[in-house]
């Protein structure tokens, strides 16, 4: 028995203190499918509420009600309320706000209105953010806030919306693929947003690596600022101070402080070298962050952030991907790993370039879903994927990191989220990349919730599994 195993078996019976997480330093700590947690976790996935057009995104505003937030990419949010059932009007209608009809294009599968986030005092202030692709600004991608009229908790008006609307970024986007969009408050207070690399395929921008685009980073920015000003930022983020107009001086700096100087650095970046972080999500119980970062042609990664963390992580694409070498040829390629390695990773059914298919543990696209510290699983990140209907969890056993597939799925997993009594939650469309018959047109996509095995609701619908 390796002394891995050994610790993770010591680790599961309590008789041996955890050793602290640390990312990995060299590519065989990597997590792959094919590994186990502690505890062995058995879960199941628990109809809550279906009749959603495309839904990409979920969230709890986290005040007491028990409602959960569904965003739909067509540019509307629904309200699923305690019981389950599905309010009738939207909590949020953007597609009836603009003289050009909607504010969201949806002219592409990965654009839409993907993801909504609530102010850490919205029981007090009403306020919430969207992240969406912008139809009036040609796809800029647009974060803005609105605020809830106290009078009507569950619906937005149209009136309203348009009277308290805050834009607080506008990102141009030069290609129609690649936003990330993602949102989440971090344990600081900060909003974080995941913005994916601009577009197209292989950062022909070389976002990922420029420090002065805001493209292929993890941003974190302070939004409690006055109303005429959309943001502010942080000043502990890396580069905040990185950049700035200052006369050229030979001698009286350090060579540590020549290191920090750089030209056109954009502040809001907290970390870099990401594709594409549609999905990324923070244990409530430590303040780790987890990135989903959807991969290319062969690899999906998911990347581990401490709490501990300063930010200014580079996560190596375009580089890499994952451990691999981008571009990929061949099985044996040999490359430097630039930057910080993910904690897992999973092959596509095709590994590398005229790779024999994989017939099991492959998947196409990680989708986020967020962190269980229930069912037997504590900090464990669950991700599902877009195309195998995988759901994968990763999770450190005492000694290193290891990536267990709990279930394989007929859904199309599109994001996930914490509820607020900690369960993961997810959603499903029906929204494939190449048959995508558009965000109102799609086969109706459904919400759904993780529990434990053992513990499915008499009576409950589950997700069907493969095995």
């Amino acid at each position: 028995m390796s002394a891995s195993v050994l610790a993770a078996g010591l680790l599961a019976m309590g008789t041996m203190p955890s050793v602290a997480q640390e990312v990995p330093r060299t590519a065989d700590q990597v997590a792959r499918p094919g590994g186990k947690l502690p505890g062995d976790p058995k879960i199941a996935l628990v109809k809550v509420a279906d009749g959603f057009l495309d839904p990409v995104g979920v969230a709890s505003a986290r005040d007491g009600t028990g409602r959960i937030f569904v965003v739909e990419r067509q540019g509307k949010i629904r309200v699923v309320n305690k019981d389950g059932k599905v309010n009738e009007k939207p909590f949020l209608d953007l597609t009836k706000n603009s003289p050009l009809g909607s504010e969201v294009q949806t002219g592409f599968v990965e654009q839409g209105l993907w993801a909504v986030a609530f102010h850490p005092k919205f029981k007090e202030n009403g306020h919430f953010f969207v992240s969406y692709a912008s139809l009036p600004f040609n796809g800029a991608h647009i974060i803005a806030r609105y605020t809830v009229d106290p009078t009507s908790p569950d619906v937005v008006s149209v009136e309203h919306a348009n009277k308290t609307v805050k834009v607080i970024m506008l990102i141009p986007q030069p290609y129609y693929n690649h936003y990330g969009g993602g949102i989440q408050f971090g344990p600081d207070g900060f909003l974080y947003i995941g913005k994916g690399d601009a577009g197209w395929e292989g950062d022909p921008l070389d976002a990922g690596q420029s420090k002065n685009v805001l493209w292929g980073k993890m941003l974190r920015i302070d939004i409690d600022t006055p109303d005429n000003v959309g943001y502010h930022i942080p000043q502990d983020n890396p580069w905040a101070t990185a950049y700035q107009d200052r006369m050229m001086t030979l001698f009286g700096i350090t060579e540590d402080g020549f290191s920090k100087i750089h030209m056109g650095a954009r502040g809001e970046s907290w970390a870099y070298g990401l594709r594409n972080p549609y999905t990324f999500h923070f244990n409530a119980k430590t303040g780790d962050l987890f990135i989903a970062d959807v991969g290319q042609n062969h690899l999906e990664e998911i990347n581990w952030q401490p709490a501990s963390s300063k930010g200014g992580e580079n996560y190596g694409w375009k580089h890499n991907m994952g451990t691999m070498c981008h571009p990929l040829r061949g099985p044996d390629d040999k490359c430097p790993q630039v930057g910080v390695l993910p904690v897992a990773e999973y092959p596509h059914q095709e590994p590398y370039p005229g790779a024999e298919k994989l017939k099991d543990g492959w998947g196409c696209s990680v989708m986020g879903l967020g962190v269980a510290n229930y069912a037997g699983m504590n900090g464990v990140y669950l991700t599902g994927d877009w195309c195998s209907g995988r759901v994968f969890a990763t999770g450190w056993d005492g000694s290193k990191w290891q990536m267990q597939e709990l279930a394989q799925t007929a859904l199309q997993f599109t994001a996930g989220n914490n509820d607020e009594d900690g369960t993961v939650l997810a959603v499903n469309c029906n929204c494939f990349y190449l048959d995508d018959k558009g965000a109102a047109a799609n086969p109706p996509g459904s919400l759904w919730k993780v529990v434990a095995a053992d513990k499915v609701p008499e009576g409950a619908e589950v997700a069907k599994t493969k095995k």
